[in-house]
């Protein structure tokens, strides 16, 4: 039997080794055309493009000609991935012409005469603190900002991506508050130059933005010259001196600088600048934490295995009288019943395999990650990846749910299979629908669109669903695994337990250390995600998540030896809830990040937050609680059949 389980395994591995296969192929073919480098000669022009305006205060993007910005004569959306859309980008053109290494100064965009809605919605956004992205050449445009780090005399650069759409202040002896409008832009691009063919790469895309009131004298037409900003007479704007004010029926002239500045960066290496950490200790630091969790769990692990576990096996296998063998205590008491099949057996199946499908969907991820695969400059590449692969995985939660669904002697696969595709995407996909409403209703371009809609659930239901009944059918056709001892008729009568084994205390006991072991790296992804902050560490999360796995295996098994030496034999659920219960200090950390780092205010971006934060936790409990699970049915196995039963 061990035999044909191995094989059939086997099997099932190559099958999920082709899948992957494929998907590595499609990744390279959809990927790395977009990461190869662009050469331009002098003269060339250049693609200035503009994304979405993002606020941390209101997590709500919206499309940048939401605003009455300049256009130009013909906007033409880019071709988006999946990922990007379900992201809120919206990749337009822009108004704006580069030629490359060709300085220009004073470039006037347009002029745009404000009305009371249009003042009102520039206003609404400043207020919103509200920030532009560019893109040239798939890099995104950042404001350097120095910053003098204590106890280094030199100042370092930091960058922020995009500019803020204006600014709020108060002219001088005055109280009122008024609103400015960035109307002018100083462009610097970084480029690297091959000394022998003269052709050029970019390898910075950088702006500072004014506030000006631009002057001219006449009337205004296209031939117009400012008197604020002339390269003829090389007057330049250097600053926001006299600001241009937002207000109904006001003039903004809108004007840029493209300056063009060589530089000995090279192609490869000019994302290490947006994605330079200058916190590496923090990391580090949160990976000897974690190594001092799993040190100390394992050492109760090592201790229970082999010195306690050893002494009971050895005193068990050595009861040779009737007298001996009734007055035996702990764990052996309950053989006849540890492998009773739970109530909602069903149910466990469903979560066990989705949480198979979880895990898969993780590790692959991480390890294209790690590969480079998945890197910023993808823009929307780790979505569009982590949702194909959880459509892919489904093969395996199909077979996971349908092998531990006939341990359990189930007959009716097909239930369980439908259960399991449905169930966890049905939760979160009624989530995510309530979210998007709201999304709909503030008319943010992070509303997903209809078409991209009906391609989620295409996925679903043409690609996930068929796999996880092609798995359960696989994983059921299967011989069932034997439990190591026979079950009783007549349930054994579970004696009163301590208070400190109450199952409510000894889950939510347990998932503290789980919790804990990932929190501080769970704060970097925070950020990183509503703080609009590149993350791209993912050697340090995967040996975080590693240490993860074994913190779940390891607190599962020691709390499931400390239960059965009570003599209570309900283990089944209590292991995927133990490790599971993490969620839910994920979730209230969720709560204390919200409260204590973020500066939303509106009720709306509040409901995003928390909607897309329980759609994170409820998916950590099942990936968390399915580790903890495998690992207590392993440990059960194992001590079960190496003492000799009557």
């Amino acid at each position: 039997m061990a035999m044909e389980f191995y094989r059939s395994s086997r099997r099932l591995q190559i099958l999920g080794s082709v899948i992957l296969l494929l998907f590595i192929h499609a990744a390279h073919s959809f990927y790395l055309p977009g990461v190869a480098p662009q050469d331009f000669e002098k003269g060339d022009e250049l693609k200035v493009k503009v994304n979405k305006l993002t606020s941390i205060k209101t997590q709500l993007p919206y499309s940048y000609y939401s605003l009455p910005f300049c256009r130009p004569k013909k906007i033409v959306d880019s071709t988006e991935n999946l990922g990007e859309v379900l992201r809120g980008d919206r990749i337009e053109n822009a108004p704006y012409s580069f030629k490359m290494r060709e300085a220009q100064m004073c470039n006037v965009l347009c002029r745009v005469t404000l009305d009371a809605k249009t003042a009102k919605a520039f206003k609404e956004k400043i207020d919103d603190e509200y920030r532009v992205n560019m893109i040239l050449d798939n890099l995104p445009l950042v404001v350097p900002i120095e910053r003098v780090d204590q106890g280094q005399g030199s100042p370092s650069v930091v960058y922020q991506l995009g500019y803020h759409v204006g600014l709020k202040g108060q002219y001088e002896g005055s109280k009122e508050q008024k609103y400015f409008m960035h109307n002018h832009l100083a462009f610097t691009v970084r480029y690297h130059r091959d000394m022998q063919t003269d052709a050029a790469r970019i390898v910075g895309f950088e702006v500072k933005p004014f506030s000006v009131k631009h002057e001219y004298e006449g009337q205004w037409s296209e031939k117009t010259r400012l008197t604020t900003c002339d390269p003829h007479t090389k007057r330049l704007v250097v600053s926001s001196a006299t600001p241009q004010e937002v207000d109904n029926k006001k003039e903004i002239i809108f004007t840029y600088d493209v300056d063009f500045q060589e530089s000995e960066v090279k192609w490869a290496s000019r994302w290490d600048a947006y994605l330079l950490m200058s916190d590496n200790q923090i990391h580090w630091f949160s990976i000897v934490n974690s190594l001092m969790i799993v040190l100390f769990l394992s050492g109760m692990v090592a201790m229970i295995m082999l010195r306690t576990l050893y002494r009971d096996i050895s005193r068990y296998n050595e009861l040779e009288t009737q007298e001996e063998a009734q007055e035996e205590t702990g764990w052996k008491l309950v053989h006849g019943d540890v492998f009773r099949p739970p109530t909602n057996s069903d149910l466990l199946c469903v979560y066990v395999g989705t949480g198979v499908q979880c895990l898969g969907m993780v590790l692959v991820t991480m390890i294209f990650a790690m590969l480079g695969f998945l890197s910023p400059s993808n823009r929307g590449g780790l979505m569009t990846a982590m949702l194909l692969l959880w459509v892919f995985m489904g093969l395996f939660a199909g077979y996971a749910s349908s092998r531990l669904y006939k341990m359990f002697k189930g007959t009716e696969w097909k239930r369980i299979a439908f259960r399991t595709a449905f169930l966890f995407p049905a939760v979160v996909s009624a989530i995510f629908f309530v979210l998007n409403a709201l999304i709909w209703g503030q008319k943010s371009s992070g509303a997903v669109p209809f078409g991209t809609m009906f391609a989620l659930i295409f996925l679903w239901f043409g690609i996930s669903v068929p796999l996880v009944f092609v798995g359960a059918y696989i994983g059921f056709k299967k011989p069932p695994l034997d439990d190591p001892v026979k079950t009783n008729k007549i349930p054994r009568q579970i004696p009163e337990q301590a208070w400190y084994m109450n199952p409510i205390f000894s889950i939510l006991i347990g998932g503290i250390l789980p919790f804990g072991a990932v929190f501080i790296e769970l704060f970097f992804i925070l950020t990183s995600i509503w703080l609009n902050q590149f993350y791209y560490i993912f050697g340090f999360l995967f040996l975080v998540f590693v240490i993860l796995m074994v913190t779940c295996a390891e607190i599962t098994i020691v709390l499931c030896y400390f239960q059965l030496c009570s003599e209570d034999y309900l283990w089944w659920w209590r292991s995927y809830l133990t490790s599971g219960s993490s969620a839910v200090y994920l979730f209230l950390y969720a709560a204390f990040y919200f409260f204590t780092k973020l500066q939303i205010t509106k009720l709306v971006s509040a409901m995003l937050y928390f909607g897309y934060m329980l759609i994170a936790s409820y998916a950590f409990f099942v990936l968390t609680g399915t580790i903890g699970f495998y690992a207590c049915l392993w440990f059960t196995r194992l001590i079960y059949s190496s003492v000799k039963i009557d």
